[in-house]
Order: C-alpha cells, then structure tokens, then sequence
C-alpha cells in the first residue's frame, strides 16, 4: 500500500514529498492528523511533521549518519534543527516554512536517509536505477 486516506486538501509540501518519497522502492506512507511518515519494509525513513509537539515548525525529518544531524543544527540553525523526541537519535528536520523550498536539496537528505532504513537489496536497487527514484 503506497498512500492511504488521503485528505482532499492536503498539504502542497506534503504532496511534493510524497511524490518524491514514493519514488523510492517499496515506500509506502502513512497518514496521522497533519503529520505523515515514509516507510520502506516497516522502518521509518522520513517523517512530514507540522507544529510537532507545539515547535511551530513544518519540516521534514530525516535520519543521518552518526554525527551529521548535530553538524547540520549547528551549521545552520535557521534551516536545520534537531526534532523533540528523534533528534536525539540521529536525525535531523530540514525546515519547509522559511521562504522557497529546494527541492533537489529535500530529495538528496531523503534518499541519503532512505539508504541508511533500507534494506541491502533495495539501495542495491535505486543505485541501478542511478540514484535517481
């Protein structure tokens, strides 16, 4: 199952990273309230949240190679962040709400985080593809 109970006024930044997080094989997202997350076989590998826990922030979170969540906070604080709860274990929020979004940029920290939830076959896999979804 790829997308389920899709509402009809959905989120344009939710449809573009959806589109995108699908691409990818076997992804599959599930919907609660605002918030969505992207699942390939069961393991989470990105997550759309909206004023998560009250943060006034829309972004989506990634998961990140030991390190690189804390890296890109400090970095650059205006754009990345360390979500409640998962920043903790590794992954880091690209903010969606601060002026023009670059896309290219979102499907590279998605990708890098799908690589690091799937399964050795499925990278396998988008490589053949060229690492394009």
């Amino acid at each position: 199952m790829r997308a389920r109970d899709t509402p009809q006024r959905e989120d344009r930044r939710l449809r573009k990273l959806s589109e995108l997080c699908l691409a990818l094989p076997e992804a599959e997202r599930r919907l609660t309230g605002d918030h969505a997350d992207f699942r390939v076989r069961g393991k989470v590998f990105a997550y759309f949240l909206v004023n998560h826990h009250g943060d006034g922030i829309v972004a989506v979170c990634c998961r990140s190679a030991l390190g690189e969540n804390i890296d890109r906070a400090a970095r650059e604080p205006e754009r990345f962040y360390l979500p409640a709860y998962i920043g903790a274990r590794g992954w880091f929020g690209l903010r969606l709400d601060r002026g023009p979004i670059d896309w290219a940029e979102v499907r590279n920290v998605i990708e890098l985080s799908y690589r690091l939830a799937a399964p050795k076959r499925l990278v396998r896999r988008l490589d053949a593809q060229g690492g394009e979804p």
